[in-house]
């Protein structure tokens, strides 16, 4: 924090008593201040959280950090915690003032609306979003049993299996959850799982470590690890490694693409892309971009999928939600037209409500078709 600084204050309370509701509300509350300023994530410094259960708001708790992630993704300033006597939880955030953006154009878009374009959470009440999300996920996660197989030692490196009743060999479809690279969890999307079990097929949801603690690279090293995984216990798992199908939505949709490329990758079958990102070197001019390291250019570039050649033994397929960002729906295309794949079908919904389809409609006849070569 710079001591030249001129810096201003929001304040934010809760009284609930779930820690996750109650971060969810005071955090919800700070950025809507920030957005009210003309400010973002990237201009908070500091942050003091004081409530009566310190223990029950350490970051270090992985549902705690999970749900700071939700509103604010990677971007963490100096977070204190303060014990107090009153009940409940008060964040006080400091952040620097907004300041004038530069006459710059990225394709065609100035930087203002640039953001915008990226910005996929203005489409969508985000924290009613992950409520209901994380809601239905673990009622479902909980319901089917699913365990948190380690297929490494990371305490990222876990991934819940979802199997067909009465299968005893179950092609496997892989699903990696987005979130900017920096937030969200594989249980918060496990109730997508539901139409392909139906239509027989086991559904693994990995984790990834989450940027900017964990590289982008180390982030696709450990998708990679994940299909190697399934593929070396398949027989132990009752899964038919041969008929292995990739799918991901937004930044894991990247993931999804960029394994796809990775020479240590097994052979996968299909690959339905979801609204992802595939050009990574516009993202540079951003904040966001800036945070995950991709204003280095060359970087940017050999993490875009879109300067891969495409993968021959891949039967691929796109999807965009139809209340996408022009943005958004360009990078499919575009990726689309690279790799010489159909055009994107477009679904009902915006970015987040499109996945809603993998549980019965046109997206799931896709991902059907797709995977069986149909």
């Amino acid at each position: 924090m710079s001591a030249s600084e001129d810096l201003h204050e929001i304040v934010a309370q809760s009284a609930e008593t779930d820690p996750v509701e109650a971060l969810r509300d005071a955090l919800g509350d700070i950025l809507a201040g920030l957005v009210a300023a003309g400010c973002g994530p990237h201009h908070l410094r500091e942050m003091i959280w004081e409530t009566d259960r310190p223990e029950a708001f350490h970051l270090s708790r992985h549902t705690v950090e999970l749900a700071y992630r939700e509103t604010f993704a990677g971007f963490r300033p100096s977070i204190r915690l303060v014990l107090r006597s009153a009940a409940g939880l008060t964040i006080r955030a400091r952040h620097a003032a907004a300041q004038p953006l530069p006459d710059t154009l990225v394709d065609g878009y100035g930087l203002r609306e640039l953001g915008r374009q990226y910005s996929p959470r203005l489409q969508a009440d985000m924290k009613a979003l992950f409520r209901h999300w994380s809601r239905d996920g673990e009622a479902f996660r909980a319901q089917q049993g699913a365990a948190d197989l380690a297929y490494g030692p990371d305490r990222f490196e876990k991934l819940d299996l979802y199997r067909p009743a009465g299968a005893t060999r179950a092609p496997i479809f892989v699903f990696i959850h987005g979130g900017y690279w920096q937030a969200s969890d594989k249980v918060q999307h496990a109730q997508f799982a539901q139409g392909l079990l139906d239509a027989g097929y086991a559904v693994a949801m990995p984790n990834y470590g989450l940027a900017p603690d964990t590289p982008l690279e180390a982030s696709l090293a450990q998708s990679v690890a994940a299909l190697n995984f399934l593929v070396r216990e398949a027989d132990a798992l009752g899964l038919d490694a041969g008929s292995l199908h990739v799918s991901g939505h937004s930044a894991g949709g990247h993931l999804a693409a960029m394994a796809l490329c990775a020479p240590d990758a097994p052979p996968i079958a299909s690959a339905l892309l979801l609204s992802g990102l595939y050009h990574l070197n516009p993202l540079g001019h951003l904040p966001l971009g800036r945070l995950l390291g991709l204003d280095d250019a060359a970087r940017a570039t050999r993490l875009s999928p879109i300067a891969q050649p495409r993968p021959q033994a891949t039967r691929i397929a796109f999807a965009v939600g139809e209340g996408e960002s022009d943005a958004f729906k360009a990078q499919s295309a575009a990726l689309a037209a690279t790799w010489q794949a159909p055009a994107p079908l477009i679904c009902p919904g915006h970015h987040f409500s499109m996945l809603e389809g993998l549980n019965g409609g046109a997206l799931l006849d896709l991902a059907l078709r797709t995977a069986e070569g149909r």
